[in-house]
């Protein structure tokens, strides 16, 4: 394995945001309170995706009650919830009139099902606003627990979205308060739950993980009924997290998208720039088209 560089790659860098959408966006969510995983995750995509405008907006704060080794969201003790988050959501995604919607959200362990009733309020306040546009929801695990998942599914998103996020070995090192198995778990619940829900699933690479375990991770999500797949380089928020221990290059991603199609996803989008919720309804509607690839960013 290559050893970390300070500098990035040419496929990696992208334009400093800072256009007329992204302005404008920024100063929606602003006046209203509300947080978006492109701004708390450090997304390199933030640029092109505000001046598209669209956006994954993050509910249930800005604070996590975990500290995955990965991840640059704010960790420590959250505030209350704001019992109006749904409502204001639901506003700005009129305003920007968006077509597909994606809604994530920290981890609230501190929450009796995990922030779950929030994640259905704001489907039902977008759908009652905007009826035709689609919604995906990329939820924690919730620490498995099924009630969680029923309000989540009650509600009939477009695209349930769970990230196992890396390989087993490594899973435990990446991911310290949540359990392989219990993502799998989450995935085939949703089916269990709606046989007709579409399922996704993103994996970040470039920890150490070896081929055949990342083969043997898009077979474990695949037997569960995961519908959709994204791939992506891990890039190191700060020396204080996990440390990225290889560049994959574009030719290697497409490589991992041919396995992932071979392997039996419905539709896998694979990129240096991927991540799980850009360009969501692009893969969306590739799935209803029956399309086989999407150019990976």
């Amino acid at each position: 394995m290559d050893k970390p560089k300070k500098s990035l790659p040419e496929w990696l860098k992208v334009k400093i945001p800072g256009g007329e959408n992204y302005l404008r966006i920024q100063k929606m969510l602003r006046s209203s309170n509300l947080h978006t995983v492109c701004e708390e995750a450090r997304c390199p995509n933030i640029g092109g995706c505000w001046d598209r405008g669209t956006a994954t907006f993050m509910i249930l704060g800005d604070i996590c009650t975990r500290a995955c080794r990965y991840c640059a969201v704010t960790s420590g003790k959250p505030l209350s919830l704001d019992p109006l988050e749904a409502y204001k959501l639901s506003k700005v995604v009129e305003k920007m009139n968006l077509k597909y919607v994606v809604i994530t959200s920290v981890n609230r362990d501190d929450l009796e099902n995990g922030g779950a009733e929030v994640f259905a309020e704001c489907v039902h306040h977008i759908r009652k606003r905007l009826p035709e546009c689609k919604i995906e929801v990329l939820i924690p695990d919730f620490e498995g627990k099924k009630s969680a998942l029923e309000i989540v599914v009650g509600v009939s998103p477009d695209t349930v979205n769970h990230n196992i996020e890396t390989v087993r070995s490594i899973f435990p090192q990446v991911r310290p308060k949540g359990d392989y198995d219990q993502s799998l778990k989450l995935l085939e619940t949703v089916k269990s739950l709606d046989s007709a829900s579409v399922t996704k699933s993103g994996i970040m690479v470039g920890l150490g993980e070896q081929i055949d375990e990342i083969k043997q991770t898009m077979k474990d999500l695949v037997s569960v009924g995961c519908d959709l797949l994204t791939i992506g380089q891990y890039l190191q928020p700060s020396s204080k997290h996990i440390e990225r221990v290889k560049w994959y290059t574009p030719s290697e991603f497409n490589e991992l998208a041919d396995i992932g199609r071979g392997i039996g996803f419905k539709h896998v989008v694979s990129g240096p720039l991927v991540r799980s919720s850009y360009h969501a309804d692009e893969q969306h509607a590739a799935l209803n088209l029956d399309v086989k690839d999407l150019t990976p960013v």
